[in-house]
This record gives structure tokens, C-alpha cells and sequence, in this order.
């Protein structure tokens, strides 16, 4: 009989935490669009050409529709001087004036086109670019900063802002161009009443104003909701993909997933509801006022034409009432745009800041100025001084007053239960965090004075959890040293030193095969089949120091027998550490290091560390009882 599902319920957050922050201040709004100018100038530098053309095409559309208005003025006062005094039409001056507004119109829309297609044009490239500077930037940062929670945050949002942000360019260019416009009617109306242009500024700053405080508080909910909306990501993510498809199957795991999700998104979607309602109530009032606004105006414009009101620009005609409620009724359009526009400026601007936060973000293990190269051939080792470090954020240490020595020409195995610190005592040795406290030396030289280039490029490190690449199985053997991509000899040596060779055997296209399920014609390896591949990488690796955390976890017996054999040759010249729980790897090392609680308890050779009964006799002896 099947169990029914029983869903458990999410943790939910305090009601302050749900809903939106407060809305900024105008100096934060203010502090917000400093990041425009950065924006403008990425913008311009992705391609200049595309840029200056695409200022002027939307500087002459600017012009349109004044235009037309003028000529249309002009059309009307024609036919109206026929039926005022009797004079015989025109008929040549309308005509050129039909065909000018026709030639008008027929250019704007040109212009419209031309200045779509170059926008889109230099939008994809400016998407590449920022794709392209978010990666670059992201390789600077440290393995600390990607492991917080906030900082991954910052990555997640900056992520979101790769594609789209030509459209606020495309935003700040529509608004210059509704600004050009709207000066150049507004100069019409001042020419004949100027005081309709506060009526006008009065009928749309409630819209204004009203956008502007729902665009602070939209952002302010998606700000909150940041950790929440990778969840969702990530529920997405393991209820359909081939990595956890074998659970999620076996386990169950189907409802669980989707219950989690449905529940999760449910709350946004709630707690966004709440505020799109009150922002679309809020809006249609500020709008009704809008029009009334317009309407009063219009009246006004109807009546002085009436009663033959005349401005310092001449008598009030039907072309100049045409003429006049045309641009007020655009004025008053664009006055609304151009405030709504700066509304969803400052708005994206918001999102904006996210990208320019995290490329403000600057890695903390970074390399001294006039930082000295590692020395080849490294000739006495390192020397670990009472070395401590526990993780950002924790009050445990992770390692504790480690002292000791990594000879030159030395293999040394780190043994010790899980959390005993074997992982991050390689962390530390490869600088992918810096001590606490105390120092660690390499031929007499604090590390942290080294070229940090330069000591990862002599370090090769193959960790338990290496990435399974979805590239073709020779890239995926190159990585370990990338620069030899296109050396196919040195890849069929590495993977017959690692014993890959006979996985690209058995492949259909051999070193040139797609490995994986992600991509059309991809093969999933085996567990050992995949370590392997691994080891094949350390082969690849032209280091002085190779780091192999659990080398053999996933290994058959003959492979593994294989790989011991192997051993001498791999580490030969080099400063070899290993990390394994298998004694009868352990035992290939000159040397063993044991750890207990972030601390070294022991040292010494297999057979030293046995006669003397500790805490590596004690582990040994556990697991020579499971083969008896």
C-alpha cells in the first residue's frame, strides 16, 4: 500500500520580512541613477558607430511631429482663407503641402525603422558584452565569496541583469527624444498661451509621483524576495534534471519538490498581487485627473478661437485651434511619458545598481604588488606555522595550530574522520583562502607573497567533487591544463597515464565524443569511468604540486591496483597530498598526516603509525575488519 504524501510545511518568514521595504528617500532615488552614466558609457564603448547613429536618427524623429502639425496648420489655414474670403483654392500650395507631410511621414517612419534595427543590433552586443564582464569579473572573486549567501545574492540578481539592460538605454533614449519634442510644441504654445504649459505640469506630476513610489516599492519586494526566487530556481532545477532524476524517482521526491514550489511561489505571487492592486488603483485615479486636466485645457483652446482671441503669435484661426489642441494633446502625452519614462529609469536603475554592486565587489586573496614568481624547481617545500582559519561566518575553527612540513620531491597522505579539516587544509595550501593566523611558507617565503597566477598555475588540484564538464571528452581531459586544448598527443598521453584511455575506446567518436546528457548525441560515464577522466586531468596538469582528494573513491579494484602502480610515476618530481579514506590508498603516500577536529594528532610512515596504536591505527584496523 503507498504511503500518501504529506506535505511538510516551509519555514515562513516574519510579515515584516514578507512585505515590501520602505520606499527610499529622493537621495537614495538621486544615488540610484549614478549608475546611468556608467551604463552610457559601456553602452558607447560596446560599439561607437551604432551609438552615434542612433542618437541622431532618434534626435531627427524628435523633430516629426512638430512637423507635421505645422503642416497640417498650414493645410487648414489654406482651405480656411477659401471659405472666408472666396478666393479660388490653391490647389498647387496643397498639394506641395499634402506631399510634404506625406514626404514627413513617410521619413519618420524611416527613421523609426533604421533606429529599431541599429538598436537591436548594438542591444545583442551590449548583451554579450555585459555577459562576457560578468564572467571575467566573477573569475577575479574568491571561493569565500561565492560560498556567501550574500554575495551570491548580488551574483543572482547581476545575473538577471545581462539581458535587458539595453532597454533602459533604449528607455533614455526615447525619453531625450519625447523631451526634444516636447520642447519644441511647448515653444508653440508659450508663442500663443504659455500659461496652458501649468496646466499641463499640473494635470500629470500625480502620475508622476504616484509611479514613482510603486516603482520603489516593486523593486523593494524583489529585493526581499532575492533568496526565496533561487529556491524556485533551484526546486525547477532538481525536479527535472538528469543530475537528480534517479532520486527523485526512487525516493518519491515528485510531490515533496513540487508541493515546496507551488507553496513558495504561491506567497509571491500573493504578496506581489498586493501591491500590483493597489499600484493599478492608485494609477486610474492619478490618470482620471490627467484627463481632466486635458479636457479643461481643450475647452479653453475651443473658447478663445471663438470669441477671436489674439495671442502675440496672431488671431486665433481653426489651423492655430488645430494646431494647438494637436500639441497640447501630445504635450500632455509626452509630458505624461516623459515622467513615466524617468519613473521606469529610476525603477531599472534599481536593478541596474545590482550589476554595478557586484562588479564593485573586489577579491580579498589577491596578489601584493611586486609579488615574486614560485620558484622552479621548488627545492625545500612548504612549512605550515601554527596556521589556524575557520570559515567566514562560523565561530568553529576549521583548522587549528597546524605545524608541520610538505618536503620537496614528497608524497604526504591527510587521513582523519569527516570535518577533520583535510579539505581545508588543501584550500588553504592552494590560497583559495588565507590563514587567520599564523603563516604559511613555501622555500621560506610567505605564500601570501607569491604571484597568485603563479602558485595556482604550479598547483594542480583534482578535488572529490570535480566537475563533470558537458564538453567533448578531450576538453574535458585538457581542462586541467587548458592551454594545451589543441595538443591532441599530450591528451591521449594523459588519459592513458590516467587510465581514461580505455573509456575513449569503448566511446562511438572516441576523444571527440560528447559527454553527457545535456546536448544532442551526449553519453553519461560511469562513476569510475568519470574519475578516470579526473585522474587523466592531474596527468595533463604541469605542476609542482598535485592535490588529489580522494583519487580512487570511485575506482574497481583492478583500477585501483592499476592506479598504485601508477603512482611513483605521477608524483615523480613533485610535491604529491592526498586525501583519502581508503587505507590502501594511503598507504602509496612517503608520508601520513592525521587530522582530528582541525588539528594534527600524528605523523609518520603506514608502519610507524601502527606500532605506535593511535588514531590512524584505530581507523585502519575498522576498516581492515569489513575484508575480514
Amino acid at each position: 500500500m503507498t504511503t500518501p504524501f504529506i506535505p511538510h510545511p516551509i519555514p515562513r518568514r516574519p510579515r515584516s520580512v514578507l512585505s515590501p521595504a520602505p520606499e527610499p528617500g529622493w537621495r537614495e532615488r538621486i544615488a540610484a541613477l549614478k549608475y546611468v552614466p556608467p551604463l552610457l558609457r559601456m553602452v558607447y564603448d560596446t560599439h561607437r558607430g551604432y551609438t552615434v547613429a542612433i542618437v541622431v536618427l532618434r534626435v531627427l524623429r524628435a523633430l516629426v511631429p512638430l512637423a507635421l502639425l505645422w503642416v497640417a496648420k498650414l493645410i487648414i489655414e489654406t482651405v480656411e482663407l477659401y471659405y472666408r474670403s472666396g478666393e479660388p483654392v490653391d490647389w498647387q500650395r496643397l498639394g506641395l503641402l499634402v506631399v510634404l507631410e506625406l514626404g514627413i511621414a513617410v521619413a519618420g517612419e524611416g527613421l523609426a525603422r533604421a533606429s529599431s534595427l541599429l538598436e537591436s543590433l548594438l542591444g545583442d552586443l551590449f548583451s554579450n558584452r555585459v555577459s562576457v564582464r560578468l564572467m571575467e569579473h566573477a573569475a577575479r572573486l574568491d571561493v569565500a565569496q561565492f560560498e556567501d549567501a550574500e554575495t551570491y545574492d548580488h551574483l543572482e540578481r547581476a545575473r538577471r541583469q545581462t539581458v535587458g539592460r539595453i532597454g533602459l538605454l533604449a528607455q533614455i533614449l526615447s525619453t531625450a527624444q519625447d523631451l526634444i519634442t516636447l520642447v519644441s510644441l511647448a515653444g508653440a504654445l508659450v508663442l500663443y498661451v504659455p500659461w496652458l504649459l501649468l496646466l499641463l505640469a499640473i494635470a500629470v506630476i500625480p502620475a508622476f509621483l504616484g509611479e514613482t513610489h510603486f516603482a520603489a516599492l516593486g523593486y523593494s519586494l524583489l529585493y526581499q524576495w532575492t533568496p526565496e526566487r533561487r529556491m524556485l530556481d533551484y526546486l525547477r532545477f532538481v525536479a527535472a534534471s538528469d543530475a537528480s532524476a534517479k532520486e527523485v524517482k526512487l525516493f518519491g521526491l515528485a510531490p515533496f519538490l513540487i508541493d515546496r514550489y507551488r507553496r513558495l511561489a504561491d506567497s509571491f505571487y500573493e504578496a506581489n498581487k498586493r501591491l500590483s492592486v493597489r499600484r493599478a488603483a492608485v494609477s486610474t485615479l492619478l490618470a482620471a485627473v490627467g484627463a481632466l486636466g486635458y479636457y479643461g485645457a481643450y475647452a479653453v483652446i475651443i473658447y478663445l478661437t471663438v470669441v477671436g482671441y489674439r495671442s502675440p503669435a496672431g488671431v486665433f484661426t481653426i489651423g492655430v485651434l488645430t494646431f494647438l489642441a494637436g500639441s497640447f494633446r501630445q504635450s500632455r502625452d509626452l509630458i505624461q511619458r516623459v515622467l513615466l519614462s524617468l519613473s521606469h529609469i529610476y525603477e531599472e536603475s534599481l536593478y541596474l545598481r545590482d550589476l554595478f554592486t557586484f562588479f564593485e565587489l573586489e577579491p580579498r586573496v589577491v596578489s601584493k604588488p611586486n609579488a615574486v614568481r614560485v620558484p622552479r624547481p621548488i627545492r625545500r617545500g612548504f612549512v605550515f606555522e601554527e596556521v589556524s582559519f575557520r570559515y567566514p561566518g562560523s565561530e568553529e575553527w576549521a583548522v587549528k595550530d597546524l605545524s608541520f612540513e610538505l618536503r620537496a620531491n614528497e608524497s604526504v597522505a591527510l587521513v582523519g574522520e569527516n570535518g577533520a579539516g583535510k579539505t581545508t587544509l588543501v584550500k588553504l595550501l592552494a590560497r583559495l583562502y588565507d590563514p587567520d593566523e599564523g603563516r604559511i611558507l613555501l622555500d621560506g617565503v610567505d605564500l601570501r607573497d607569491y604571484d597568485l597566477e603563479s602558485l595556482r598555475k604550479n598547483i594542480g588540484v583534482i578535488f572529490q567533487d570535480y566537475v563533470r564538464y558537458a564538453f567533448l571528452f578531450k576538453e574535458n581531459i585538457a581542462v586541467g591544463q587548458i592551454e594545451e586544448l589543441e595538443n591532441l598527443e599530450r591528451i591521449r598521453e594523459a588519459a592513458r597515464r590516467g587510465l581514461a584511455d580505455t573509456v575513449a575506446a569503448r566511446l562511438e567518436k572516441g576523444f571527440d565524443q560528447q559527454l553527457g546528457r545535456r546536448f544532442e548525441g551526449g553519453v553519461e560515464l560511469s562513476g569510475g569511468e568519470w574519475q578516470k577522466v579526473a585522474l587523466a586531468r592531474a596527468y595533463m596538469r604541469d605542476a609542482q604540486v598535485l592535490i588529489l582528494d580522494e583519487p580512487t573513491a570511485a575506482l574497481d579494484a583492478r583500477a585501483e591496483y592499476e592506479v598504485f602502480l601508477r603512482f611513483t610515476e605521477l608524483t615523480r618530481g613533485r610535491i604529491a597530498v592526498l586525501i583519502s579514506h581508503r587505507f590502501s590508498t594511503v598507504r602509496m603516500a612517503d608520508r601520513i598526516l592525521v587530522l582530528n577536529g582541525g588539528r594534527l594528532v600524528e605523523q609518520g610512515t603506514h608502519q610507524e603509525l601502527l606500532a605506535r596504536g593511535g588514531l590512524y591505527a584505530e581507523l585502519f584496523n575498522l576498516q581492515a575488519a569489513g575484508y575480514r
